[in-house]
């Protein structure tokens, strides 16, 4: 396979906005004053629609130093552990089944309420900053020598079809813009509608995503470094289980891209 041209590591700063655009939006403004949906307030100075540039600038960066396998972030101001390896006592006492995991921000309040709104609240505009926010990592802080294809974590079927839309093909999507890389959604498909997991403990959590997905079209993943794309980790399960089907189907490496990690 020949090797795939890399995009610049950091996204590229947005082209400036044109006049009309500028003159469309004050008015728009003026008629429907905008509002965030983390803290309600007025967008103004730093917005990124629709978030305001407080929320903005108040999600909580992860930065190194991380695990080199899940990417969760040490203590600050505390060195790696590199006599093991950089590898936190998680992944020192079970290896995770991708090759690399990073998040973009700590689950905190603000992500939370994003995240929250962006998944339950009906409001898909937020895929725009988060999935810029996913962008900000850029590609050459993976642990990958490339990354041939984004692969957003499907949802069951019947909940795509409750929900209107999968949070994680959006955010694929704008972080394939982002960082010119293909999208292919319909290639994993969760085929078990599971339970949710939030009440779940981690073996509990393992136990039920096991088995539910397949990969539909394997020929599209064979022999390609993959990279799932979701809106959140917490134990790692669901990507794990990802990264198992999609290993069996011939991927040659799965890593994980999430935008916030609860930590």
């Amino acid at each position: 396979m020949p090797p795939v041209e890399y995009a610049t590591a950091v996204a590229p700063p947005a082209a400036p906005p044109s006049p009309w655009r500028e003159w469309v939006t004050a008015l728009v403004d003026l008629l429907l004053p905008p509002v965030c949906p983390v803290c309600r307030s007025r967008l103004g100075p730093g917005r990124r629609d629709p978030l305001c540039g407080t929320c903005w600038a108040a999600l909580d960066r992860i930065a190194a130093p991380v695990c080199r396998l899940c990417g969760i972030p040490f203590a600050r101001f505390a060195p790696a552990p590199a006599d093991v390896g950089h590898l936190c006592a998680a992944c020192r006492r079970r290896r995770p089944p991708f090759a690399y995991a990073r998040a973009a921000a700590r689950y905190g309040d603000v992500a939370r309420e994003a995240i929250h709104a962006f998944k339950f609240g009906q409001r898909r505009s937020l895929a725009a900053p988060l999935g810029d926010l996913l962008a900000e990592t850029g590609v050459a802080s993976l642990p990958a020598e490339r990354v041939d294809l984004l692969l957003p974590v499907p949802l069951h079927p019947r909940r795509e079809r409750e929900r209107g839309f999968n949070q994680a093909t959006l955010l694929a999507r704008r972080l394939g813009q982002r960082w010119d890389r293909p999208v292919a959604s319909g290639v994993l498909i969760r085929r078990v509608a599971t339970s949710p997991q939030t009440a779940l403990a981690a073996d509990e959590r393992r136990g039920n995503v096991r088995g539910a997905f397949t990969v539909a079209r394997p020929e599209a993943i064979r022999g390609r470094d993959v990279l799932l794309i979701d809106d959140i980790m917490t134990t790692g399960a669901t990507a794990g289980e990802c990264a198992t089907c999609l290993r069996r189907a011939g991927a040659a490496s799965v890593g994980v891209l999430t935008v916030a990690r609860v930590i």
